[in-house]
């Protein structure tokens, strides 16, 4: 494709991705219950997540949601369901000695990966939007399998440097409160921005 189409597709990636959707509160309503250990698989969940969306949509996937009602409150309430899911685990999670719910370790690393991941490939906006994004900036008269290999690698980057930079912002407004009593409040707004996302996943609609 021409820089100039190139250009023009990186700049609309980067203004959608930095408006916060589901996917953002979800890496900082986790980044703050968790703090830094969180914040990298997070950012590769995100982007294994964004993955399978993107792979979804260029299976068809993203036509059918776009079709069809039922499939599209199917992933919809999955993806909802879980982030409120977390909210509530964070919502209980324990500040003292580095505990979570009920006394329990801290989630590992590869279950931040893995939670981001399943936001992120539930999330049936996304898999529509892709379907819809992509082919916008393909020139029809030239290979098309390069071009989607650019576009999908420049998304996943972008994608996984922005949840990275969220992720590391709730980091750092992690630290300012130290403190076990200011802690169990930092988990609690981290478990409500959570279930917020959760309500926000619920609330979407078919274009």
């Amino acid at each position: 494709m021409d820089l100039d189409t190139y250009l023009v597709f990186l700049t609309a990636t980067v203004v959608v991705l930095l408006i916060p959707g589901p996917t953002v509160m979800m890496v900082v309503g986790s980044s703050l219950s968790q703090g830094r250990r969180a914040a990298v698989p997070l950012a590769l969940g995100v982007g294994l997540g964004n993955a399978v969306a993107a792979s979804a949509s260029l299976a068809g996937l993203g036509v059918l949601l776009a079709a069809s009602a039922e499939l599209f409150a199917v992933f919809k309430w999955v993806g909802a369901a879980y982030l409120i899911y977390l909210g509530v685990k964070a919502w209980r999670a324990d500040p003292h000695a580095g505990t979570g719910p009920d006394g329990t370790r801290p989630a590992g690393r590869r279950t931040h990966l893995l939670n981001a991941c399943m936001v992120t490939a539930t999330n049936p906006k996304a898999i529509v939007f892709l379907c819809a994004f992509l082919p916008q900036f393909i020139a029809p008269d030239r290979p098309q399998l390069p071009q989607l290999l650019i576009l999908e690698i420049t998304v996943q980057v972008l994608t996984m440097a922005v949840a990275l930079f969220y992720a590391l912002l709730a980091v750092k407004a992690r630290r300012v409160v130290a403190n076990p009593r200011s802690m169990k409040i930092v988990n609690r707004i981290g478990g409500t921005t959570l279930i917020g996302a959760g309500i926000l996943t619920a609330a979407l609609k078919r274009a």
